[in-house]
């Protein structure tokens, strides 16, 4: 994947340690823009969670911004629809191919996708766990899981003193 673009969708999303989680996550996989629609995160206070500061190099913008009705109509051209929540018929994250060019749409922490976003969508994956995680979680596995299959997977110690906090100072012998 030469050409990469990945942005995050979130139907409005309530909880600020969720969104503030999804940024971290965000900035580890190297997103390019989380997009949110609804008006509940508007009014939650700061993204306690955000502890690498995410949120100062990604953007993360309420759609209402970009003056377009839905998540789907916020990304250009070429960009794939990929909704991801628990939805009969879906196909599980382990049999998916990620394209270069993606916007993941996740439900609500208390609610689901809904029909008329699913129906726009390119494809439909769900995790297959036994029971349902939470919006941040099920972020963070949906980008681990596209890195995994990319050839970013692959890396080494440079990657690691990059990434690693500073009071870690562990090696391998």
């Amino acid at each position: 994947m030469t050409n990469e673009f990945v942005s995050i969708g979130l139907t409005n999303p309530k909880s600020t340690s969720n969104v503030g989680s999804v940024m971290r996550a965000a900035g580890n996989y190297q997103v390019d823009q989380v997009l949110y629609s609804g008006s509940r995160y508007d009014r939650a206070a700061k993204m306690s969670t955000d502890t690498k500061k995410a949120s100062s190099s990604i953007p993360l913008i309420n759609i209402t911004s970009l003056d377009v009705d839905s998540l789907v109509d916020a990304v250009g051209e070429g960009t794939k629809i990929v909704c991801v929540d628990l939805i009969q018929g879906a196909t599980p994250l382990p049999r998916f191919e990620h394209p270069e060019k993606a916007l993941y749409i996740f439900g609500p922490e208390d609610g689901t996708i809904d029909q008329k976003t699913v129906d726009k969508a390119d494809y439909v994956v769900f995790v297959p766990t036994v029971g349902c995680m939470n919006l941040a979680a099920s972020v963070n596995v949906l980008l681990y899981d596209r890195l995994a299959k990319s050839s970013r997977a692959v890396a080494g110690d440079e990657l690691i003193s990059q990434s690693k906090d500073v009071n870690n100072n562990v090696k391998v012998r």
